[in-house]
């Protein structure tokens, strides 16, 4: 919040913003309902931890991080399979359903892939959900040169930047809302990624630059 105003031309500190924040009324929200999406129980093939928490990455298009997540609506759950690179945190694919198939997350790299066009040898981190160890999915990596990587059993910490994006849209953001259809909760998630997340979110991690600022600095 502090940075946020800083950004706007006020001169203001981390506890200035702390006392308006209190006097305004204004708090953190707080996540609420959870919803497993990773089956692990399979007997599918599964790929090392090459990524080891090492989420501090200098160069775009090296490692990504990807992940699904479940959002509730009159009309049932709406499920998000998101791709981060972790250089500059974006959001550079995503894909989302009424069901968690293997479709969904092969989706969501493939709209990656299409707006990155990675070389060879880009490490792709996930769970071991049955969608990621999926023949389907592999091959997906396979054929374009990415490098699986996958967490530990039950280490959700492993994953821990893409669990953090995920907190921040349902606690910020879908919590909030009451969506009566899967449509509706479709559009306002996009909304999230491209207007707030994407474009506008302040990350200490990468100077207090938003995701397209780093993008763009990253590039210069």
């Amino acid at each position: 919040m502090a940075r946020a105003l800083q950004k706007e031309g006020y001169s203001v500190g981390r506890h200035k913003a702390r006392s308006l924040m209190r006097e305004a009324g204004v708090f953190c929200r707080q996540r609420r309902r959870w919803r497993c999406t990773t089956d692990s129980g399979h007997s599918l093939p599964v790929a090392p931890n090459r990524l080891a928490r090492e989420f501090g990455v200098s160069e775009p298009n090296t490692v990504w991080v990807a992940d699904i997540t479940a959002i509730w609506t009159l009309e049932g759950w709406l499920y998000l399979a998101a791709v981060l690179d972790l250089c500059d945190r974006q959001l550079v694919g995503w894909a989302m359903a009424g069901h968690r198939r293997t479709e969904l997350v092969s989706q969501a790299l493939t709209m990656a892939l299409g707006r990155r066009r990675p070389d060879t040898g880009l490490i792709h981190h996930s769970d071991r959900g049955s969608q990621y160890a999926a023949h389907e999915y592999r091959h997906l990596l396979e054929t374009n040169g990415l490098v699986a990587s996958m967490s530990r059993k039950g280490d959700c910490w492993d994953n821990a930047v893409m669990e953090r994006f995920f907190g921040s849209l349902k606690s910020e953001w879908t919590d909030t809302q009451r969506y009566r259809s899967l449509e509706q909760a479709r559009r306002d998630v996009i909304k999230f990624i491209e207007m707030e997340y994407n474009s506008d979110r302040f990350h200490s991690t990468l100077g207090y630059l938003t995701p397209r600022e780093k993008e763009i600095a990253v590039a210069a």
